[in-house]
């Protein structure tokens, strides 16, 4: 009974003993597991990507370039309003064609957001009705052919796999390529006017459509082995200003990529505008150019491009596509298509017997400066050789430029014969002589802004209404004297008929002389 009672002792110390351990091990294992727990949910706290997102910093908008020297008096424009139309400041009467004199400039669209760049295109505006379906994550989306900024600017079609042409219908046709398995299972199609003013009426419409399948293609019945580009002439041309503004200097953004080794398709083609402007438009393109209207064969070609662009108005903006070009770039280029033999003007020396060269713009037309005389002898008396210039129509454009190559200073009142100043060498004085009447803000942007860009040395000068002969025509009481901006109220029209249309200029010669002197002093730099 002794040891029974011995043994129970024992048996209960050792179960004491062990409960007290398992309580000890229960504690520590508790608190291991909590250790763990915050330490791995600290980690992938840090690590969670959607905290990675929030700090990321926003990309910044990238900044407005400014024009050096003189910064442009331009109104921005917003991407999706109608920007308040500029007005066309002249119709010159240089072609058969009549020009519609109620239609006016539209601003340049500005460049379009990031965002509005990284989306696919679903509409250009009703005229196409393309959609794309959303791609999928996996794949990378498909990039549309066609760039469609916005209600304003002009629409463009980059192709660079092989087009079929068929003019007369005015298609551009895009068969499937054989890397596609020869199928397109989401055919678009847009419709666009290859013209720098999109909404210019009386402009035909090119339709270009992604084929659903490589049999639906046409036969070739001319295959070329350069890529074509498409474009429109007509609306404004025959204006010399618009020849340059809507046409030459966007088709060369398209076309100087191609080094010659482009074909050029024209709808609504101006024969008087080839033959004018010949020497420029084969040094664009080696080819013969095609009359699209009247072409009924269809055409093979390995790429196209369908539109022009205009980044703004007489100019070029490096900043837009076709990016990493400028109006010196053009200007050299229009230098060697003339083989114009100067890149700058003479240098004003003191004690030289060389003078600088002037030439006073003539025009026959309203606006012509009534004491030319008297100007071209005040234009002696401070230092200047004076030459007049006066540029018929059918003149070759080469010949005129020639002369214009050779002048340090260029005078006129404002005009499409202000648009020879293309030709002047860079660094070169410009003289625009705006016309009475709150007419400021068309030279600027028709001839100042560009005349910057150029890299001229570029002065306006304003007339008063004393220098105008709208005081003797309609008298000191008429709104259009006595009040300009009741007429700029009044609509466009107005301003056309008395500040453009029955205007011209006598320049008070002692608020002249200054700007001469200036002139000269600029020569000296």
């Amino acid at each position: 009974m002794g040891g029974d009672h011995g043994g129970g002792k024992l048996v209960k110390s050792l179960r004491g003993a062990a409960q007290k351990y398992v309580g000890v091990a229960f504690f520590l294992g508790f608190f291991l597991v909590l250790l763990t727990y915050f330490t791995l949910s600290e980690q992938f706290a840090i690590a969670a990507p959607n905290a990675i997102r929030r700090t990321a910093p926003a990309t910044p908008t990238p900044a407005t370039p400014v024009v050096a020297e003189k910064t442009p008096t331009q109104l921005p424009v917003k991407e999706e309003e109608a920007p308040k139309p500029k007005p066309e400041h002249e119709q010159v009467q240089e072609k058969p064609p009549p020009v519609d004199e109620t239609e006016g400039h539209t601003q340049t669209e500005e460049s379009p957001t990031q965002t509005e760049q990284d989306q696919t295109p679903v509409d250009d505006g009703g005229s196409s009705g393309a959609t794309v379906p959303p791609a999928e994550e996996s794949a990378p989306a498909k990039k549309p052919a066609c760039d469609i900024l916005g209600p304003w600017a002009s629409d463009v079609c980059d192709v660079t796999a092989n087009v079929r042409i068929h003019g007369s219908e005015r298609t551009v046709l895009i068969p499937p390529t054989i890397e596609s398995g020869g199928s397109n299972p989401n055919p678009q199609s847009w419709s666009i006017v290859p013209y720098s003013r999109k909404h210019q009426a009386g402009m035909n419409v090119v339709t270009v459509r992604e084929l659903a399948t490589a049999a639906e293609a046409p036969a070739c019945a001319v295959t070329s082995q350069v890529p074509a580009l498409v474009v429109a002439m007509g609306g404004l041309t025959g204006n010399y200003w618009h020849d340059f503004s809507d046409i030459m200097i966007p088709l060369y953004l398209q076309a100087v990529r191609f080094d010659g080794e482009v074909q050029l398709v024209v709808t609504n083609i101006q024969r008087w505008y080839v033959g004018k402007y010949r020497h420029i438009l084969a040094r664009l393109s080696r080819y013969e150019v095609v009359d699209m209207d009247k072409d009924d064969q269809v055409r093979c070609f390995p790429g196209a491009v369908v539109g022009i662009r205009m980044h703004k108005e007489f100019s070029i903006d490096p900043e837009k596509e076709p990016t990493g070009h400028s109006m010196p770039e053009f200007t050299k280029f229009l230098r060697t298509v003339f083989a114009l033999p100067r890149a700058a003007p003479v240098r004003v020396v003191d004690g030289s017997e060389r003078k600088p060269r002037m030439m006073i713009i003539s025009r026959r037309h309203p606006r012509k400066l009534m004491n030319v005389a008297e100007v071209t002898a005040l234009a002696e008396r401070v230092g200047f050789e004076v030459v007049i210039g006066d540029p018929p129509f059918n003149v070759d454009v080469g010949d005129f430029a020639r002369e214009v190559n050779g002048a340090d200073v260029l005078v006129g009142v404002h005009g499409a014969g202000l648009t020879n100043s293309l030709f002047l060498p860079t660094g070169a004085v410009f003289i625009q002589v705006v016309p009475y009447g709150k007419m400021e803000h068309i030279g600027e942007v028709d001839f100042g802004v560009p005349a910057v860009d150029m890299g001229l040395k570029y002065m306006a000068y304003s007339c008063g209404v004393e220098e105008s002969s709208l005081v003797d025509t309609l008298g000191r009481d008429h709104p259009a004297v006595k009040d300009p901006e009741s007429v700029h109220r009044s609509g466009w029209n107005k301003v056309a008929e008395y500040y453009l249309g029955r205007q011209d200029v006598k320049l008070d010669l002692e608020r002249f002389e200054p700007v001469l002197l200036k002139a000269m002093a600029m020569l000296r730099e």
